[in-house]
C-alpha cells in the first residue's frame, strides 16, 4: 500500500491529511483517486460503506479547483441530509489549508434563504440533496454551468428513492463535458 504523498495530490492537501492523521490510503482510494486525477471519462466505483469513499472522489475533485473562482466547480449529490453534512465535514477538512476554498451544503429542512446566501458568497463546491437542488435551479439561485465534475454518492440510495427524473434534471443543468463520477456500495441494473 503507497502513501498519499505517490498519489500526486497537491501540497496543500498533503498538508490537510497529515494535520487529520491520514497517512495510507484505504484500497478504494488507492485505486481511485490516480484515475480520477488522469482521467477525462466518467467513472463508476464500487466500495462498501465506511471504506472512505469519501476521500476518494473528494481529495481529486479538491485537485481540480480552482480557489480563486467563485463560481460552482463541483457537484456532489446525495440522498439523504445526514449524508451531505458529513460530506461537507469531510471536503472541508480535506480542504482546510486550500485557502479561499468554500463548501455549501444544500437540502431540505434548513433555511434555503441562508443556503442561498451561502452559493452567492462563492462556493466552489455544492453539496446536495437532488430535490432541494431542483428548488434552487427552479429559483434560478444556483448557477451550474461551470461545474467539471459531478459526484453521485449512494447513487443507488437515490434511485431507489425515487429521484431518477431529479438526477436527470440536475444533470443536464451541468455542462456537457464534466466528469461525472459515481461511488457506490451496492450497484443495481438501474445504476
Amino acid at each position: 500500500m503507497s502513501s498519499f504523498d505517490a498519489l500526486g495530490l497537491r501540497a496543500e492537501i498533503l498538508l490537510s491529511l497529515k494535520e487529520i492523521g491520514f497517512s495510507t490510503p484505504t484500497p478504494v482510494q488507492e485505486q481511485a483517486i490516480p484515475l480520477l486525477l488522469k482521467t477525462e471519462k466518467d467513472v463508476v466505483a464500487l466500495a462498501q460503506t465506511g471504506t472512505g469513499k469519501t476521500a476518494a472522489f473528494g481529495l481529486p475533485m479538491l485537485q481540480f479547483l480552482d480557489p480563486g473562482e467563485r463560481s460552482v466547480q463541483a457537484l456532489v449529490l446525495a440522498p439523504t441530509r445526514e449524508l451531505c453534512v458529513q460530506i461537507t465535514k469531510d471536503i472541508e477538512r480535506f480542504a482546510s489549508n486550500m485557502k479561499g476554498t468554500r463548501v455549501v451544503s444544500v437540502y431540505g429542512g434548513a433555511s434555503i434563504r441562508d443556503q442561498i446566501r451561502d452559493i452567492q458568497r462563492g462556493a466552489q463546491i455544492v453539496v446536495a440533496t437532488p430535490g432541494r437542488l431542483l428548488d434552487m435551479l427552479g429559483r434560478k439561485a444556483v448557477d451550474l454551468g461551470a461545474v467539471d465534475v459531478v459526484v453521485l454518492d449512494e447513487a443507488d440510495e437515490m434511485l431507489n428513492m425515487g429521484f431518477q427524473e431529479d438526477l436527470t434534471e440536475i444533470l443536464q443543468s451541468t455542462p456537457p463535458e464534466k466528469r461525472t463520477w459515481l461511488f457506490s456500495a451496492t450497484l443495481s441494473s438501474e445504476v
